[in-house]
């Protein structure tokens, strides 16, 4: 089992129903899934750009990822319908605690000028989102072997019925939201 599936199953569900004062444990907010998007807009003009883009995802999450198509044509972009624009991975059960617990642990404090995550990228649903400019914070990448970086976005998916229920959770997972008053990024 998972090192975060088993703090949530002994002390994080414990915690967060009584600060809640839930009586129902299926009331009891849990990760649902964590969605892990590419999108490779320069894989119009080179597919390498897209496979390349695939490999990492695959070594990141540890699960081989589908390629998204573009659900409308735009001339501007020299884009049509049913191109492959990118790419993503759904993670549930035992790889998605790990993902967070790697997310958590080691990719996030690997950022440069790091000082938390926005509190407030929560869609009103419980569900949060975060954006990383590169691959490379994640150990599984080899900085010197790749040609293109790719940023991502993370999608973590919850049954929290609202915001302070996920924040909650999400506090106690281990995820390093920043301090009211501190900047994004930068001096």
């Amino acid at each position: 089992m998972a090192r975060l599936q088993e703090l949530y199953k002994n002390e994080i569900k414990k915690a967060v129903a009584a600060k809640f004062n839930l009586d129902n444990p299926m009331a009891i907010p849990r990760l649902e899934k964590i969605v892990v998007n590419m999108g490779v807009g320069k894989a119009t003009q080179d597919k390498t750009i897209l496979d390349s883009a695939a490999e990492s995802l695959g070594k990141i999450t540890g699960q081989k990822p589908v390629l998204t198509k573009a659900k409308t044509s735009v001339s501007g972009f020299r884009l049509r319908e049913g191109n492959d624009i990118g790419c993503k991975v759904t993670l549930r059960g035992a790889r998605m605690y790990e993902f967070l617990d790697r997310l958590v642990a080691i990719a996030l404090p690997r950022i440069r000028d790091f000082r938390g995550v926005n509190p407030n990228s929560f869609d009103g649903h419980g569900n949060y989102s975060l954006g990383l400019a590169e691959q490379v914070v994640f150990p599984e990448i080899d900085a010197d072997r790749i040609q293109h970086t790719h940023g991502m976005d993370v999608t973590i998916v919850t049954t929290a019925k609202d915001d302070d229920q996920a924040r909650e959770l999400l506090r106690l997972f281990g995820v390093p939201f920043r301090q009211p008053g501190a900047r994004a990024g930068g001096k």
